[in-house]
């Protein structure tokens, strides 16, 4: 089996290119799906995932629906403008036929790590409320699993939710600041890479003509996301976000990483923003920083060998 992997998802369009990515790539042994708001509300993107996995083919994969709303504020409202009304493109009726275990996200997620302790890698794509809660609840969870890789945040570029932060991170702010501090291993993949991966029309309209499932459910789904995408960033085609922690999972060493310490702003009009602190040592830094653990944060990345992966995976995946 490959490298066991839960998948905390707010899909959304491209969580379901991660998702089936991650579904295609015999290295990875996707254990569950637990779902968040974000691209939609929680109820929405928990029918997602289940739609995702049914079209695929794999309904043993068990789907736990997770928190309705931020640690410390109410969800602000999902993206239909980006993700559709239903998340996926907007194109259909979301019906799914499987139902949601009746473990609560965090729960599952503490219990597949207690399971298989030291080897279970936490892939967060969406906010982190479900991470945070889960180690709110059971503090050993941080010597539980191997890593945790977070599609999010942006140490040295601009945001995209607001100038200065990332949508996931802005979603919960107080999560991800509990997150990127609870000292376990951790990767953020923000928009420091994944706006240095451009997945182009051509190559979009391969992925969406091969003949799998996946494949025509991302035929319906695109549309809509790829047109935001040229209209508002003026590429040819889209940035590659969720998709991109995937391709870390599979192939680290494309990618390029600095070691900081992270904390993320909840407050004022930089909320949201994951700042880390790049110069003095944990004697010498600024107080907010003073004994936070380092983080793996990616900085750069080949964009092409990300395509290719992701190319691959879904022209061959179900």
């Amino acid at each position: 089996m490959g490298r066991p992997v839960i998948i905390d998802t707010d899909p959304g369009v491209d969580d379901a290119m991660a998702i089936l990515m991650a579904l295609a790539s015999p290295e990875l042994e996707v254990l569950a799906l637990t779902t968040i708001f974000g691209n939609a509300a929680t109820d929405r993107t928990t029918r997602n995932a289940l739609t995702i996995l049914e079209t695929a083919g794999r309904t043993d994969i068990p789907v736990s629906a997770g928190a309705v709303d931020p640690i410390a504020v109410p969800f602000k409202g999902p993206v239909p403008f980006v993700h559709g009304e239903n998340g996926l493109g907007g194109t259909r009726t979301i019906s799914p036929t499987t139902e949601v275990t009746q473990a609560l996200a965090a729960e599952t997620i503490y219990t597949l790590a207690s399971d298989r302790p030291g080897e279970v890698t936490l892939l967060a794509l969406g906010p982190l409320t479900n991470l945070a809660v889960a180690l709110d609840a059971h503090p050993d969870l941080i010597d539980l699993v191997d890593e945790v890789v977070v599609m999010g945040g942006n140490a040295l570029v601009p945001g995209n939710a607001t100038p200065v932060a990332e949508a996931n991170i802005n979603n919960d702010p107080e999560a991800a600041d509990a997150v990127f501090g609870a000292g376990w291993p951790i990767t953020m993949v923000g928009l420091d890479v994944t706006h240095q991966v451009n997945l182009p029309g051509a190559v979009i309209d391969t992925i969406t003509a091969a003949s799998n499932p996946g494949a025509r459910l991302l035929a319906e789904a695109i549309p809509l996301y790829r047109a935001f995408f040229e209209a508002t960033n003026n590429i040819d085609g889209i940035y590659v976000h969720d998709p991109s922690t995937v391709a870390y999972l599979l192939e680290p060493d494309i990618f390029t990483t600095d070691h900081w310490p992270v904390r993320v702003e909840t407050e004022s009009f930089s909320r949201g923003k994951t700042w880390p602190n790049m110069g003095d040592t944990d004697d010498a830094a600024p107080p907010a920083w003073r004994g936070r653990p380092v983080v793996n944060v990616c900085t750069g990345v080949n964009g092409d060998r990300v395509v290719e992966l992701l190319a691959d995976r879904l022209t061959k995946g179900g």
